[in-house]
């Protein structure tokens, strides 16, 4: 400005070092650009004028969920023909936005936690129904228990048939806290609803103090979740989500969805959840270190239940019916109700073992049904097997089941049935179920039916004699020696 003072505004832009152009807009503006505000108008009308604040605004405050494209709708529906899609809809969206932003209701704020250790274990079920796993090609529909310990991350999974259960609670976390060897201070779990519903409130008070009752056990203070806040459990949350993530990957690797048995399905899982816990056990061992002991003993992780067996040769217990040796028809029964599998005593003395059985969705009724303790009663009467109500669950092995078919469809009914309970009597009898089964395969694949009398021939075991072997005896005198501290004649 001063050279502007003697020379014209090109000479004097020059002499400051600046453009002609820069020199004219300093003339009319000497401020800085940073304290000139940008004036920025809109460059088409604001189509909501009219209706944003008498309209929209109103019914935002009085229901704060409402979504554009409602407000939309309901724009076009009042007035016709005056707001199109695609001149106002973007328009709306960021007017609600901000709207929201600036004058909209209080949102929830998550509060992140540091995780001391050996404080707190977590506890949740998650639903692996979409892992698509099959247990000998029928679809497995089923849960994943999950024990976390949220600061080292170190997990405990089981597989759970029979739903959210206590019995299900109980089992699976004392065999975590006996595989872990410790106890953490707490444990916290979601509300547990499945577990009280559609119970009476008698019921919902025993789950309850049995409950407390199991935390007593192992001296863990017990917290839950609000019910329907899935956050406030957030890190086992995370970790479910993880885990079939990890599980998805491991099937695609292996190549195959399908499980010849439910054994094999928790041997997989537990390889899975080994791997990942490895790299967590420099964490494990510090958390460790904060735990308490566990106490001398396991307490009850059943559900107890008394039975009549009845004379069909078993008892029903929800809706399932479990066969049993015969002699204790007429009898009553204490039944142990585990997560998978089923104990059943008379008194103090247990008399049989079965895996256990959920009714599903359509109510039909199971059964399971071990084909020894009633192969007795059906060789005394074969044709029994023809409409069996549950023959299909007699079949010990898939190759029985399909002798059966074969059989049936190409003998008379009461040949049939007299063929297939040999089979199963000899398969009893002999101890040769996998044997047989091998042996009946091999019948069926080279279009013969299975005949016991010719199957029996080739199971006899060989005449030869065994091989002599020579066993050299101690003489029982040095063991009188021993105990009369003679060692000389022991030797």
């Amino acid at each position: 400005m001063r050279e502007r003072q003697h020379h014209n505004q090109r000479v004097a832009a020059a002499r400051a070092g600046m453009s002609e152009r820069t020199g004219r807009r300093l003339e009319k503006d000497p401020r800085k650009p940073s304290e000139r505000a940008p004036v920025r108008g809109r460059t088409i009308p604001d189509p909501l004028a009219d209706v944003w604040e008498s309209d929209l605004v109103p019914m935002l405050e009085r229901d704060p969920g409402l979504r554009p494209i409602t407000l939309l709708h309901y724009l076009q529906r009042t007035y016709p023909d005056s707001f199109p899609d695609d001149q106002v809809r973007r328009t709306l969206e960021r007017r609600v936005r901000d709207w929201r932003a600036l004058r909209g209701p209080r949102r929830d704020v998550i509060f992140r936690q540091n995780q001391e250790p050996g404080r707190q274990a977590l506890s949740d079920f998650t639903d692996a129904g979409k892992l698509g796993v099959t247990i000998a090609g029928e679809p497995l529909k089923h849960l994943l228990y999950n024990f976390v310990l949220p600061f080292s991350g170190w997990q405990f999974v089981r597989v759970v048939l029979g739903g959210e259960s206590f019995t299900a609670l109980s089992e699976n976390l004392q065999d975590a806290l006996w595989t872990l060897d410790k106890v953490p201070g707490e444990l916290r779990t979601d509300s547990l609803s499945a577990a009280y519903k559609n119970l009476s409130r008698e019921q919902q008070a025993d789950l309850t103090e049995r409950y407390a009752g199991l935390c007593r056990h192992y001296g863990l203070r017990a917290s839950r979740n609000n019910p329907g806040e899935a956050h406030e459990n957030g890190a086992v949350e995370a970790h479910n989500g993880h885990l079939k993530d990890a599980l998805e990957q491991a099937l695609i690797l292996r190549g195959s969805r399908d499980f010849p048995d439910l054994v094999s399905y928790q041997r997989f899982v537990d390889e899975v959840v080994a791997r990942r816990n490895a790299a967590r056990r420099d964490d494990l061992a510090v958390e460790l270190r904060h735990m308490q002991s566990l106490p001398r003993q396991r307490t009850t992780d059943f559900t107890e239940a008394v039975v009549s067996v009845l004379s069909t040769g078993g008892f029903w217990l929800r809706n399932v019916f479990y066969s049993v040796p015969s002699q204790l028809i007429g009898h009553r029964l204490r039944v142990h109700v585990y997560d998978a599998r089923i104990e059943a005593y008379l008194g103090s003395t247990h008399v049989v073992t079965h895996p256990r059985r959920c009714v599903g969705d359509d109510g039909e009724r199971k059964h399971v049904v071990d084909y020894r303790h009633v192969v007795h009663a059906l060789k005394r009467k074969p044709q029994a097997l023809a409409g069996l109500t549950y023959r299909d669950q007699l079949f010990p092995r898939g190759e029985y089941r399909r002798a059966w078919q074969a059989l049936s469809a190409a003998l008379p009914q009461k040949d049939a049935c007299k063929r297939m309970v040999g089979l199963l009597a000899m398969a009893h009898e002999e101890c040769c179920e996998a044997e047989l089964a091998g042996l009946i395969a091999a019948d069926l694949e080279a279009g013969r039916l299975p005949e016991p009398a010719t199957l029996r021939r080739r199971l006899r075991p060989s005449t030869a004699m065994p091989a002599d072997v020579p066993v050299d005896l101690t003489d029982p005198r040095k063991f009188d020696a021993l105990l009369t501290g003679n060692r000389e004649v022991a030797r």
